[in-house]
């Protein structure tokens, strides 16, 4: 099985990708951390990417669809991906369809997280971070007290991009290069919407069925 996730900027994504590929035994596949991994690597491309990185200068589609290609190449992986915000635009979903042809793979379902965005602002400017222990806390929606949090106040900060007009930004670069994909998979009859307010296990049920019907 191979799923897509998509969602915008603090909508829970990265948290239900990390919830479906260990119920389901999914690899998931991120391009930032084939980036950072390439990066790591110290390889030709490795270095390439690094001074793009470096300069803010996006890294092309030809590069991550050379890295996508190559996870395809190892065969330990066979079919059980969960891409997690891949592709980000219709070129590259349009090339993906390439990359999956030439391996003989097909995509099972794509997800599209659905959530307002007043709640989208909300969950980003109301992150905290504790610069002490990791846990981040958020103040609208789970706020620290004495129980959840042993640190000191001090220690909470929030992300210097956090802001409204920052966020704000980003959503509109989402939705402009996020809907003619979400076309793109609607016209394939993959997609399915996912209601992305509430609970994170509440959410997570909704995909937990729509997966479970589709592997049956």
């Amino acid at each position: 099985m191979n799923i897509i996730l998509f969602g915008p900027p603090g909508s829970g994504k990265g948290t239900q990708a990390d919830k479906i590929s260990k119920e389901f035994n999914l690899h998931k596949i991120s391009t930032g951390d084939l980036l950072r991994e390439e990066i790591k690597k110290e390889s030709s491309l490795g270095n390439k990417i690094k001074d793009l990185v470096d300069k803010g200068t996006f890294v092309s589609d030809e590069i991550i669809n050379n890295l996508i290609e190559s996870i395809f190449l190892n065969k330990s992986y066979n079919d059980n991906f969960i891409f997690d915000g891949y592709p980000r635009t219709l070129n590259q979903a349009i090339n993906f369809e390439s990359i999956l042809k030439k391996f003989d793979k097909k995509i099972s379902i794509v997800l599209s997280l659905i959530v307002s965005e007043e709640n989208l602002i909300k969950r980003i400017i109301g992150r905290q971070i504790c610069s002490s222990c990791g846990l981040i806390f958020n103040e609208f929606f789970n706020s620290p007290n004495n129980k959840s949090h042993g640190c000191d106040p001090k220690f909470l900060k929030k992300r210097s991009d956090d802001n409204e007009s920052t966020i704000k930004s980003r959503l509109a670069n989402y939705l402009k290069l996020t809907q003619p994909i979400v076309k793109f998979y609607s016209d394939k009859k993959l997609l399915r919407k996912i209601n992305g307010e509430g609970e994170i296990s509440s959410i997570y049920k909704q995909i937990q069925a729509i997966i479970s019907s589709v592997k049956a």
